[in-house]
């Protein structure tokens, strides 16, 4: 999460096309089911996969890579009708050659947050990566809803394509042709550089932060409202936690486990991947340089897993990847069929924001079969937003030393919550870190009432909507993850989660109506 531990290894930007690379042993044969693959699939498809919400709401917008490309292309041809006609044949072939060759740039994924480091398909051996971009296996159960005609299917997919960029992420700023997503103009540029100002002055000083593309004041405006609907929830859960271990990172270390090299990271991601049927479909890339754990985007078309190494351990990268992959990769490849693919397809269906449904599943599936399911850091984080809304940066500081004592993870929590805003040394925060409590709490009121699988098979949908749209839906080839299956084992889990955090049926009956 945003643990204080420090990596001092530095990932090198790679001399040669690491894409097309498989960490695999040719021992390690998988085989994929590619019967009912989907063809064709664009990267504006695969764009649309997840602009309806993800991890971090890191979704990265329509690009004008195409376009670029396009005019390169036309650019190419002119300067080879005007090449003299003494070269000969032999020259352009070793020219084009060479352009095969050299390694797909990869774009510096804004809404990601993260430097420009190597990323790596997980492929099984002997695979071309390239092939995945536009051919994705389809595996999961038929979840018994009323089959639609192929042609209505068919025309809702391509639909798909012409998807429409999501408002949260407006045109905050537009650098060299990409609108960039609303979490890159609130990152601060200069963090470090405040961090060092910061506890140079015995954490006194007020970070003035600096953004490169800065976001509209009315966007701010609009992530600057914080609740304290369950103020009361998140203190009891971290006050529980500290009973039961003595200190956050005690809590950490018994939990989490250590910290996993790159190589175990790889490991795990792939076990995960072939447990999932969906081994090839995803970038993973490793960074230091994330405020989240983790976050699924799109980048150049493919579907990215962006890693951060920092805070990956043991006990707790399986729960990611349930986070990213099981829960946001997989609602999202679902509700590219759907009728309410677009913006277009959600406003004429009616449907209701994504959230806090999404991350409210996708944190729930975080502590899903852990030993102690705690929801600490939901809990943290909303606390956070909301003391930030009425303290200072350093008085917000101070006040979140009662739970967490490390001064590094401190400042990463506080960022978060003042991210966005100039001057700190004013109330204010930004709210977003509150939809993690507030959909589980929500999904947890009713869960005896919703249908697990089919939230998941309709799509990027509000648990709320689950029984009207179920008879509009495209079931096809529909996903659902391995640890959905079992349905007596999943509700036992969520009595679980209720347990261990103290929730009670009553509680919740009053706060959720």
């Amino acid at each position: 999460m945003l643990e204080s531990i420090r990596v001092t290894e530095k990932l090198h930007w790679p001399k040669q096309e690491l894409s097309k690379k498989s960490i695999l042993s040719p021992e390690h044969k998988v085989n994929i089911n590619n019967e009912n693959s989907l063809q064709h699939l664009s990267p504006g498809v695969l764009k649309d996969t997840f602009t309806t919400g993800t991890s971090s709401y890191n979704v990265l917008l329509q690009s004008k890579e195409e376009k670029k490309h396009h005019t390169q292309k036309q650019s190419s041809t002119h300067h080879k009708k005007h090449r003299k006609a003494t070269k000969c044949s032999t020259t352009l072939r070793s020219i084009e050659h060479c352009k095969i060759q050299a390694p797909l740039p990869l774009p510096s994924a804004r809404c990601c947050c993260t430097n420009r480091q190597p990323s790596i398909f997980i492929t099984s051996p002997g695979s071309n990566s390239m092939k995945f971009a536009n051919t994705i296996s389809v595996s999961g159960n038929s979840i018994g809803l009323p089959p639609r005609p192929r042609s209505r299917a068919k025309r809702h997919f391509n639909q798909s394509k012409q998807s429409q960029s999501p408002k949260s992420c407006g045109k905050e700023g537009d650098v060299s042709g990409q609108k960039l997503c609303l979490l890159t103009a609130i990152k601060p540029s200069n963090v470090e550089k405040e961090k060092m100002k910061f506890f140079k002055s015995d954490f006194t000083y007020n970070p003035q932060f600096e953004y490169a593309n800065p976001a509209l004041p009315n966007v701010l405006a609009k992530h600057s409202q914080a609740s304290d609907r369950f103020l009361k929830q998140s203190i009891n859960i971290m006050e529980r936690t500290l009973q039961k271990y003595g200190s956050y990172e005690k809590f950490e270390q018994a939990t989490g486990g250590s910290l996993l090299t790159k190589s175990r990271i790889w490991n795990h991601v792939r076990k995960y991947m072939v447990k999932e049927g969906c081994l090839g479909e995803i970038v993973v890339h490793l960074t230091e340089d994330l405020l989240s754990r983790a976050s699924m985007t799109v980048v150049n078309g493919r579907p990215t897993l962006t890693i951060n190494i920092s805070t990956a351990r043991e006990h707790w990268l399986e729960g990611m990847l349930r986070h990213e992959i099981g829960t946001h990769y997989f609602r999202g490849f679902n509700n590219n069929s759907q009728p309410w693919c677009n913006w277009n397809g959600r406003r004429k269906h009616g449907l209701k924001p994504i959230n806090p449904t999404e991350e409210g599943l996708a944190s729930i599936h975080s502590v899903l079969f852990r030993k102690d399911p705690l929801l600490w850091r939901a809990a943290l984080l909303y606390y956070t937003v909301y003391q930030a809304s009425q303290m200072s940066f350093s008085q917000l500081f101070q006040d979140v030393g009662k739970f967490v004592k490390d001064p590094n993870t401190r400042w990463d929590y506080c960022v978060r919550a003042k991210r966005g805003w100039t001057d700190t040394s004013q109330p204010g925060c930004f709210n977003k870190d509150q939809v993690y409590l507030d959909g589980i709490l929500r999904i947890l009121r009713y869960r005896e009432s919703i249908d697990f699988l089919l939230l998941t098979a309709l799509g990027k949908i509000s648990y709320e909507d689950v029984d009207r749209l179920k008879g509009l839906a495209v079931i096809e080839n529909m996903r659902v993850p391995h640890f959905l299956q079992d349905h007596a084992r999943y509700k036992e889990q969520l009595e679980k989660i209720m347990e261990v955090n103290e929730l009670t049926d009553e509680e919740l009956q009053d706060l959720i109506n």
